[in-house]
């Protein structure tokens, strides 16, 4: 099976024996998020990934996206990036969508394993603990919302657009869009030439391709919290009309031009 051998513990190293300490995770971690508009949520985010990714990754980086924030992301950002050492901005000079803000951070990872979440706070990233384990059973372990906390037309598109893409594609998971998968980065190197969506249909096509080259993709369900700040831009009309585009587009080159992955 395609993908980067890594070694793998064989339990999981944090649900701990009483009089024991914790051990960091054998492979080294680059946590990649999109962010736009979200001065309000990132220095606590940050602050969380350190304290959560520290105790369990000897090597870690955080690659965040600012996709031309219109608010004070970008020097929120850098700001982050003095106090915290392991933070990796990279900034789109204008706005070039979720999917387009999403590529470029899983592009600029630079460790083993990708660990790929969102900036607006609505996962608990202990939860990593989850994902860790089923590695050594799928090449992008994909979590699922469980419930998913967000109001009810946002909860009512997700489970109509993931009814879509299986029914034009065949099952790739169950809650696509979900921010909180992990992956070898050598699994994401393999079908990034051949991903072509910047909008929200982004998610779609990198697993649908992901399926199609041979990966396995395991499922685990995650908490999912409601938003504590900033607004979010995926039920916005110009947004889902991309979306639509994006994935007849998609598609249609499957059907003309398959790739050769």
């Amino acid at each position: 099976m395609p993908g980067l051998a890594l070694p793998r513990p064989a339990r999981n190293p944090f649900v701990t024996q009483p009089n024991t300490q914790p051990v960091p995770y054998p492979f080294s971690l680059s946590v990649c998020m999109p962010a736009y508009n979200e001065e309000e949520n990132l220095p606590a985010m940050i602050a969380d990934v350190v304290a959560t990714m520290q105790p369990r990754f000897a090597d870690f980086e955080i690659v965040v996206t600012n996709d031309g924030s219109k608010d004070r992301t970008g020097e929120v950002l850098r700001e982050l990036a003095q106090q915290y050492p392991q933070l990796k901005p990279v900034d789109h000079a204008v706005n070039q969508g979720y999917g387009a803000a999403v590529f470029t951070a899983l592009s600029n990872a630079s460790k083993e394993v990708i660990f790929f979440t969102d900036s607006d706070r609505q996962f608990r990233l202990e939860e990593v603990d989850k994902l860790v384990p089923l590695l050594d059973q799928g090449d992008i372990v994909a979590g699922y919302r469980a419930p998913r906390r967000d109001p009810f037309l946002r909860v009512l598109f997700g489970h109509g657009w993931s009814a879509l893409v299986t029914l034009l594609f065949g099952y790739t998971a169950r809650d696509i869009d979900c921010a909180f998968k992990m992956l070898r980065r050598a699994t994401f190197q393999r079908v990034a030439p051949f991903i072509q969506s910047r909008g929200a249909t982004f998610s779609a096509e990198w697993l649908v391709l992901s399926r199609r080259a041979g990966f396995r993709i395991v499922e685990v369900p995650v908490s999912h919290l409601p938003r504590r700040a900033g607004s979010p831009t995926g039920a916005k009309p110009h947004v889902i009309a991309r979306a639509f585009r994006e994935l007849w587009r998609f598609r249609l080159r499957l059907w003309r031009e398959p790739p050769d992955l």
